[in-house]
């Protein structure tokens, strides 16, 4: 069975997550790219080795796991690394959706698959979806979600926050948008119309009808 593939982009800290739960409880097949990444840099697989051979071992916690916050600090500070970074996991993350797709495809459990992941037009991925969903908020609240969510300081935050595409230039990306910066219940209700929207698309493709 056809499904359609949804990308659920936007900036750090500007609500990914909560729309994903959303979408999640509509019955969407959420994959976060953030976990995916997570599994692939466990101790001892390739992604972890090239990592901790370019970084060193001063990235690792005791039990030889990669200390996030340490290659956190370290990535969003130098550009080459967070370039390295991304060469390394970029490719395993995208093969990972693909397998997704496939057995749901042949499941046939799901409509619709949706990827939570902050650089899905950086990487290149925008062609390999039938949607994209570009979630934004205004800097300034980011800021605050991110230096309350990673107790980091204002300039940090700001720093890890302008290292990504701008807003603006995801936006121009979009099939559709949500604004995260009213309250929870606006950000869901947003994300209901949108799951209805979405839910539209998958039956036109699945009756063969061209996508816009």
């Amino acid at each position: 069975m056809p499904i359609l593939t949804v990308a659920l982009t936007g900036g750090i800290a500007t609500g990914k997550s909560i729309v994903g739960q959303v979408l999640a409880g509509h019955g969407c097949f959420v994959q976060s790219a953030d976990r995916v990444a997570h599994d692939l840099v466990e101790p001892g697989r390739p992604a972890w080795k090239r990592i901790v051979r370019h970084f060193g071992a001063g990235i690792l916690n005791p039990d030889r796991t990669i200390n996030r916050k340490v290659l956190g600090r370290i990535v969003f500070s130098a550009e080459a690394d967070r370039l390295f970074l991304n060469r390394v996991l970029h490719p395993l993350v995208l093969r990972q959706k693909r397998q997704a797709v496939r057995r749901l495809e042949r499941s046939g459990t799901h409509k619709i698959f949706v990827s939570e992941a902050a650089l899905t037009i950086e990487s290149g991925f925008g062609p390999f979806f039938d949607r994209i969903v570009v979630v934004h908020c205004p800097e300034r609240v980011q800021v605050e979600r991110l230096m309350k969510r990673d107790a980091i300081t204002r300039s940090e935050a700001r720093k890890r926050i302008r290292s990504q595409m701008p807003a603006a230039e995801k936006i121009k990306h979009a099939d559709y948008l949500i604004d995260t910066s009213g309250s929870l219940a606006e950000t869901a209700d947003q994300t209901d119309r949108l799951y209805r929207s979405l839910l539209a698309d998958f039956r036109e493709k699945k009756h063969g009808k061209k996508s816009d």
